[in-house]
């Protein structure tokens, strides 16, 4: 499947298009910095669409994205405002992108989470492994706190990816599991459905309900980071309901109609392809 074909693949599904929870819009020179990061790995990173803000817009509209995030992340203190004003202004001036903000621990968190919730913020993105973070921080507390009463989706990176960035030490399952435990009514949706430690984050999911998942980068075809566990295949079935697509647009090293290839290759029927293609994200951000 090319890009050109993914909006004939959604009318054969009958739907009005793909709702993509992990789509990064970083503030212009952040994103060159990151993109430089990519292209200093052995072997590059090939990034798809090295494109301006604008032109991404337009390139995720034409290939029938109708709804996206605009995930930031912070790996210092003191970014916070900069960051979030960058997403949310986004979305206020472009209705097809989710209100999103993200957090740091570090003094002024709580308050800035009060601030973009009042703005309208619905989606919160974490990274663990970038901000080299213990998420049960006591910076974090109140900020937790309320985004557990607000129910706010959050888009957790908490797979611990060996790309040489390091700081693994800060990621996994036992992290998240200590944060459920202090509050379990967080929605948490774990980034690259938890790769590598896919099976103990569908143990964790199956113990809190609030915990759904987002395929960016898991399923592609033909496959680039690793094949998915066949043994894993069926849980993916019946977890349907709390599954996301995401495609980590734009610093992805394939055709974004790849990652949707993939999940039509793995056979689990069109109801299941539409609601982890659009009802699942209308439902869980509240569309």
């Amino acid at each position: 499947m090319t890009d050109d074909e993914l909006p004939a693949y959604l009318d054969r599904l009958g739907l009005p298009g793909i709702v993509d929870a992990h789509v990064h819009f970083l503030p212009d020179r952040v994103q060159q910095a990151v993109w430089r990061w990519f292209d200093g790995l052995t072997p590059p990173w090939p990034v798809t669409y090295r494109l301006s803000a604008r032109d991404r817009l337009a390139t995720l509209a034409a290939l029938g994205v109708r709804h996206h995030t605009a995930l930031a992340y912070a790996h210092r203190p003191g970014m916070l405002r900069f960051l979030n004003d960058h997403t949310l202004g986004l979305a206020a001036g472009h209705a097809a992108v989710i209100p999103t903000f993200t957090i740091f621990p570090e003094e002024a968190v709580a308050s800035e989470v009060t601030r973009c919730l009042g703005i309208g913020g619905r989606c919160v993105k974490v990274h663990l492994q970038v901000g080299a973070f213990d998420p049960m921080d006591p910076l974090l507390e109140e900020a937790w706190a309320l985004l557990e009463e607000a129910a706010t989706p959050i888009v957790i990176h908490a797979g611990a990816v060996a790309d040489g960035s390091g700081n693994e030490q800060w990621c996994g399952p036992e992290p998240v599991r200590r944060l459920l435990a202090r509050y379990p009514a967080l929605r948490l949706v774990i980034a690259h459905m938890g790769a590598p430690d896919v099976a103990a984050f569908m143990e964790l999911a199956d113990e809190h309900p609030g915990v759904w998942f987002d395929t960016a980068m898991v399923f592609s075809e033909p496959p680039y980071l690793f094949d998915y566990p066949a043994g894993l295949l069926g849980r993916v079935q019946q977890m349907g309901d709390r599954i996301v697509f995401g495609s980590d647009f734009p610093t992805i090293p394939h055709p974004f109609a790849a990652q949707i290839a993939g999940l039509d290759r793995l056979g689990l029927g069109d109801d299941w392809m539409r609601r982890v293609l659009w009802d699942n994200g209308v439902r869980l951000f509240g569309l």
